[in-house]
């Protein structure tokens, strides 16, 4: 009985069914004058032979609509014909953007945006296309801009003329700076962490005084990795907003949530049974150095580089490596659960976005390669390596699936950006004034390579560089530079002599070992030397030109936590320079040792003490007087600069030697509320020595040696550097200097 109930419905549903549809035998379309029948009906989805219904009849509507194509569209189905009568959008001829000079934007704009010549014209379309510029015109600081638009119809021909009037007011200028939520570090040290910055009157070429959501959605990811690399685990930014305040101005706020300061505690790797634990050795033994230190991301991403390594080797070409971290108290635990990714090969790799970019610099910083084994840790660092050049926004990846189920293909897209940056300093303070300026170009010709000019003007000298690098030179993961340099120090007026030189160099700089970076160049200058009555009877021999070929080199091991605001590790550098052909040959060799240390764990006091040491040796005549070696003021302060060491009738004319030491620590904040002032205190020794072409000259030799405060204040007018020091030890020709400041920016 209950069978005979199904089947009587199941009959009455076809019927319904049958009545409600009819197959479609024709189609007619009219008022059509640009598009042909056969693209409309491609667009319809509706082919002959079709069950024609109510359902199928809104789909053809809402599928022509999709097109853009139409302005108005109307249908009927009578005697298996569909009627379809449509009214064409007008097509777009000419689009013109007016209001903005700068025609790199207005071709970012034309490209972003959804209407653009010969594509048919919409009202809907424009309303998003006009919010969608008033969005971009504000993430380039346009605050206060209005858009318009104006349209000019040819019925005739059913085109129009497009216009987008754009009046773009004043960039929105940030006036002020606040971090909100419990204080951790000072407010001066986090401008240092961010990109934003407040606006100040030398600042006028600086874009990043200007409200861009961009590089605030940057400044958020910066001060959360800070406060993570130094044990804030938890940290959030919890809202960052823009005030305008009643008198037009804005200002930026970040409200950070830093939450408990987290520790390093217990650490596990684990390994696939048939891994060899060996390998990992290198990775084991920094877990009981890490244990009890202060919580760092930095810290983590050193432990996933040695297993880079590890997958670089080509040990284990199927590996990847998950981070499990379980919070106990203000510790974390970590297991580093090292296993086998799933096992399938690179087919292709297509990059997308780089309009300017050459993708073989993209493809050069690919670990992994089309044929290769895909290994999920070697393409994240691939990834970071792209990020890494400063030439992308943004860098995007999709995995798909390939011909068949052991490969892969790779869809990497990239969002370019501005490449190049202008700078100009200036100084001012109790060793004279500074001005300077410079260029660089990030990736001239879209192949990656790095321009950098720059020009320094002070009381007696001028010097310019220009310096040219490639890296990755001929695919060897060496970086190429070349550089020109011109100066001239003119110093007839005190000591009698002037010196003017230009010279080339070309060198390479690569990674030897692990953390080990070799630099050789080769250098040539030309020297002109000239005196004046003012000079000794021994300068007056060495006027003249000369001419060096050099071969340089140095040797570095960087071994720090990390390059800004370092707390822990040190940096070596050794370098020689090995006359080859020279009118004055001279041998020279320097050291340089720096330690950081930081000195507590609930503030940011951090210890540095440094070594430097430089001797020049002349081959077969004296060094001469542009080559021999002066104390930086940097290193002794509490003397002025330059007036240390050997004198020869009242000229101070440097040394064949130099060392120096320096200690010097951060201290904590002592008053509340200043924020902008960091203050330190520090002991310099050093001593110049060696005359080489007068015996019979006293050359000085004495430890000179002062203590004293370091004060660094950033003020309305610029940032302002302070010392007070006191001379411990000295010699008697030695000029003391007990203050010394300087107010300069850069911008």
């Amino acid at each position: 009985m209950v069978n005979f109930f199904v089947k009587i419905i199941i009959i009455l549903c076809l019927f319904v069914t049958s009545a409600a549809s009819e197959i479609l035998k024709k189609i007619e379309i009219t008022g059509n004058k640009r598009i042909s029948d056969e693209t409309i009906i491609i667009f319809s989805e509706v082919n002959i032979n079709d069950q024609i219904n109510k359902s199928k009849l809104d789909e053809v509507i809402k599928n022509l609509y999709q097109t853009n194509f139409f302005r108005n569209i109307s249908l009927n189905f009578e005697n298996q014909i569909l009627f379809l009568n449509v009214e064409e959008n007008p097509i777009i001829e000419n689009l013109e953007i007016i209001g903005i000079k700068k025609q790199s934007l207005v071709e970012f704009i034309k490209d972003k945006i959804q209407l653009a010549e010969m594509k048919s014209f919409n009202e809907e379309l424009l309303a998003v296309d006009l919010d969608f510029i008033n969005n971009i015109l504000k993430t380039n600081g346009y605050y206060f801009t209005k858009i318009s638009s104006s349209k000019s119809i040819n019925s005739d021909l059913n085109t129009i003329d497009l216009r987008i009037n754009i009046e773009l007011g004043e960039k929105a200028k940030i006036k002020k700076i606040t971090f909100l939520g419990e204080r951790i570090f000072k407010d001066k040290r986090l401008k240092e962490v961010i990109a934003s910055e407040e606006h100040k009157f030398w600042k006028f070429i600086s874009n990043n005084v200007y409200i861009n959501q961009e590089l605030i959605n940057l400044d958020k990811r910066l001060l959360v990795g800070y406060f993570k690399n130094n044990g804030f685990y938890d940290v959030k930014i919890e809202n960052s907003f823009v005030e305008f305040d009643k008198n037009s101005n804005f200002n930026l706020i970040f409200n950070i949530i830093p939450g408990k300061k987290y520790f390093f505690n217990e650490f596990n790797l684990n390994l696939p049974s048939n891994y060899d634990s060996k390998l990992f050795k290198s990775i084991t033994k920094k877990f009981p150095k890490l244990k009890g230190d202060t919580y760092s991301l930095l810290k983590i991403n050193k432990l996933l580089n040695e297993i880079d390594k590890i997958a670089l080797s080509g040990q284990y070409e199927f590996i990847n490596a998950k981070i499990v971290e379980k919070i106990d108290g203000n510790k974390i635990n970590f297991e580093i659960n090292i296993s086998e990714s799933e096992k399938f090969y690179v087919e292709k790799i297509n990059i997308n976005g780089n309009f300017n970019t050459l993708e073989e610099v993209i493809r050069n910083n690919l670990i992994i390669d089309e044929g290769d084994p895909f290994n999920e840790i070697l393409f994240n660092k691939s990834i970071n390596e792209i990020q890494s050049l400063g030439i992308f926004k943004k860098v995007k990846t999709d995995i798909k699936e390939g011909s068949n189920q052991s490969f892969k293909i790779i869809d990497l897209d990239v969002e370019e950006r501005p490449t190049g940056e202008i700078s100009i300093s200036a100084g001012f303070g109790t060793d004279g004034e500074t001005i300077g300026g410079g260029l660089k170009e990030n990736n001239f010709l879209g192949k990656g390579i790095k321009l950098n000019t720059n020009i320094e003007l002070t009381a007696d000298s001028i010097k310019g560089r220009f310096i040219y690098a490639k890296p990755n030179f001929n695919y060897t993961d060496n970086t190429l530079f070349t550089s020109l340099k011109s100066s001239t120090s003119d110093f007839l007026t005190n000591s009698g002599y002037k010196t003017s030189e230009i010279g080339f160099s070309l060198g390479t700089k690569f990674e030897q070992f692990q953390n080990i970076f070799l630099s050789p160049e080769i250098d040539f200058l030309i020297e002109d030397l000239e005196t004046s009555d003012k000079a000794s009877d021994t300068l007056k021999k060495q006027e003249g030109s000369y001419t060096d070929l050099y071969f340089n080199y140095s040797i570095n091991q960087d071994l720090r936590d990390k390059k800004f605001r370092t707390e822990d590790g040190y940096t070596t550098t050794f370098s020689q320079e090995v006359p080859i052909v020279s009118d004055n040959a001279e041998f020279a060799n320097a050291f340089e040792v720096i330690k950081f240390r930081k000195l507590s764990t609930t503030s940011d006091m951090v210890g540095k003490i440094s070594f430097f040491g430089k001797t020049i040796t002349g081959l077969s005549d004296d060094v001469r007087i542009s080559k021999r070696l002066n104390i930086p003021s940097s290193r002794l302060r509490g003397f002025e600069r330059g007036k240390v060491g050997p004198v020869e009738n009242n000229d101070y004319i440097g040394g064949n030697h130099i060392s120096t030491v320096n200690l010097s620590a951060t201290l904590p904040t002592v008053v509340e509320g200043l924020d902008n002032l960091d203050i330190g205190i520090f002991f310099d020794a050093a001593n110049v020595w060696g005359v080489d072409y007068n015996s019979s000259l006293d050359d000085k030799s004495k430890i000179r040696s002062s203590t004293g405060v370091a004060l660094n204040l950033m003020t309305p007018i610029g940032p302002l550097s302070f010392s007070f020091a006191n001379a411990i030890s000295k010699a008697s020709t030695d000029k003391t200097e007990t203050f010394r400041f300087n107010l300069g920016t850069q911008f």
